[in-house]
């Protein structure tokens, strides 16, 4: 077990947020990244690191590509990974065993984590998580996990744990019921967002401490990640053009218009 001192240059000094970076890339953005390849589940989340490579949760294969899409390394991982993010050379993410968004609270949640080569490195039990978790983003050395939720719920709850993954507190979201919870999580440019499954798909926006700022007809329900120059993609996955039984994943540049609210350029 590494040291409080070193956990903490490893958190606070040494790595930058992790799908909130600001620094680093300079070229043309890509308007869309096509994850290469197609996959047996829908994509769950993406996050980049530092140099902008891209890591893509595919529910059970974890991919890592390079800033244009191309692959670097996939493993096969255990149903059911999540929305992940990047902290200090290392991929975290929700991962669920048991079922979601059940009344009685039956889900077996963990935090699994890997290095930048897809090694996996270990894993956290979340039980405080009991509707499934199924997304996670960090802020300063804390972790913050999100997930599903029964039918009944009308707001949404965000799980709080320090670096050592001990469990610090429940946020609740005043954001009336979303379908099956909450999918993907970022915090970016000091405010969280939120995608949601929903007929038609929907974003969250809060604050830092999670105060409900908006919500509006958004889909970003497969991830949302800012890269190291802290520009805004959100992703897609749509079935493959092959096959009803594949799934593709891509990335697309997004902007905020004057009420903060997320549009995709399309040019």
């Amino acid at each position: 077990m590494k040291t409080f001192a070193f956990l903490y240059a490893f958190f606070v000094i040494a790595s930058p947020d992790v799908k909130s970076q600001t620094a680093g890339q300079s070229s043309q953005p890509l308007p869309t990244i096509r994850c290469e390849g197609d996959y047996r589940h829908h994509l769950q989340g993406v996050c980049f690191d530092s140099k902008g490579d891209i890591y893509w949760s595919f529910t059970t294969a974890l991919v890592k590509t390079d800033s244009t899409g191309k692959k670097i390394k996939q493993v096969e991982v255990v149903y059911h990974h999540g929305d992940l993010c990047y902290v200090g050379d290392r991929i975290y993410i929700a991962v669920n065993l048991g079922p979601f968004n059940h009344p009685d609270g039956k889900a077996d949640s963990w935090v699994y984590v890997y290095d930048r080569d897809l090694k996996f490195l270990s894993k956290h039990r979340t039980p405080e998580v009991i509707y499934g978790a199924g997304g996670m983003d960090s802020d300063r050395g804390r972790f913050f996990v999100i997930g599903g939720l029964p039918e009944s719920h009308q707001q949404n709850y965000v799980y709080e744990y320090d670096r050592e993954f001990k469990f610090i507190k429940r946020h609740e979201i005043s954001s009336g019921q979303t379908r099956l919870g909450i999918q993907a999580a970022a915090l970016i440019d000091n405010q969280w967002w939120f995608g949601c499954y929903g007929s038609p798909r929907e974003t969250l926006r809060t604050d830092a401490n999670f105060k409900m700022l908006d919500r509006y007809e958004f889909d970003c329900a497969y991830g949302i990640a800012a890269d190291p120059a802290g520009r805004i993609y959100t992703a897609t996955g749509p079935p493959s053009d092959t096959s009803d039984k594949r799934w593709l994943g891509a990335l697309h540049l997004t902007k905020k218009d004057s009420k903060l609210r997320l549009k995709r350029k399309t040019k």
